[in-house]
């Protein structure tokens, strides 16, 4: 299998992600009611990110196929993009998607993962090549600008992190932000997500990778593993990576080595650990190329990279339950590249 995101697989994913961004219908909605005027479908809730079986998919999936986009420029898929972005991102429908977010009972809505991936959105159309890019990250900045200042809020009060391997991961959610706000020079974000990476995981020594659970698309350890890469200094990343994965050399823990066996793809929850391999992969090659030339790990983590990829990349598509959000986690697989601090 494949290591590498090609014109036809970038294709394939494109199509995917637009099969699904503006298809309302089935829908997961996370949503609280204050009263009899919240009863609502989910395209009346949310004008932009109605689609893809729930929000925070809906939010990834367009990061993906801008991402997709501005790799390969004469993408097949190209035109349809363009118009599907053009005709969701406006300023009416930003103005209803804040309308929503807020309400005082929806200040907790989608944290942090719906959080995270709204501002790799909008880092990702600050960096993109499109001529359209630049109206419609200003377009969203109001939407970018409600996620910024609730991280702000809330990371200096959350006293724990959390570290399962699903939506509420907060490393996942961090290593997202911690780009977005290095590639928009937002200093005091991105000093104050490494202060928290700090005191919540710096101390952390002799993982026990108690993974998987059953319905984990994120492996806590590796996820923030890949976290503290962005974070440390290469010197004392290696320092750190040697206390926490201490047997990483000798496959050890066992379990980070072994892609999860999932067993029925029309369940959303059991789905999840396709997503687990590839979100495995992700970070294992991330994390082999930080380390220096002839470490041994390296090609530890290289090859458990190449068979996660190879057990998940071929259910990406098929059932819905993962089809709608599994391309995003397989693009980063295929596309890491560590960026130090």
């Amino acid at each position: 299998m494949t290591a590498q995101l090609t014109p036809a697989i970038a294709s394939k994913f494109a199509a995917l992600a637009l099969a699904h961004l503006t298809r309302e219908y089935p829908n997961k909605l996370t949503h609280s009611l204050a009263g009899p005027q919240d009863v609502q479908g989910p395209r009346a809730l949310h004008p932009i990110f109605y689609g893809s079986y729930d929000w925070h998919s809906c939010v990834h999936g367009y990061w993906l196929v801008l991402h997709l986009l501005d790799r390969f420029p004469d993408l097949p898929e190209g035109a349809r993009i363009v118009e599907t972005v053009d005709r969701h991102f406006t300023e009416a429908n930003v103005a209803g998607e804040l309308a929503y977010l807020d309400l005082p009972h929806n200040r907790g809505f989608e944290r942090p993962y719906g959080w995270a991936w709204l501002l790799a959105l909008a880092a990702r159309l600050e960096a993109a090549k499109l001529p359209q890019a630049g109206r419609w990250a200003k377009t969203i900045a109001p939407l970018t600008e409600t996620f910024v200042e609730r991280f702000a809020d809330f990371l200096p009060k959350a006293t724990y992190p959390l570290r399962v391997g699903t939506h509420f991961n907060t490393a996942f959610a961090l290593a997202l932000t911690l780009d977005f706000a290095r590639q928009t020079s937002r200093d005091s974000l991105a000093a104050l997500v490494t202060e928290t990476a700090r005191r919540w995981y710096l101390d952390d020594v002799a993982c026990q990778a108690w993974e998987p659970s059953g319905d984990e698309f994120l492996s806590p350890s590796l996820m923030e593993a890949e976290l503290m890469r962005r974070v440390l200094p290469a010197p004392q990343f290696n320092e750190w990576f040697d206390r926490f994965l201490p047997g990483l050399a000798a496959q050890e823990p066992a379990t980070l080595f072994q892609p999860a066996f999932v067993s029925d793809r029309s369940d959303g929850k059991i789905a999840h650990l396709d997503g687990l391999n590839l979100s495995r992969a992700w970070c294992q090659r991330s994390l082999a190329h930080a380390l220096p030339p002839g470490d041994l790990r390296r090609a530890v983590l290289l090859d458990a990279a190449t068979r996660h990829l190879d057990s998940a990349l071929e259910n990406v598509a098929g059932d819905y339950m993962g089809e709608h959000w599994l391309a995003t986690f397989a693009t980063l697989a295929l596309e890491a590249k560590p960026t130090m601090s």
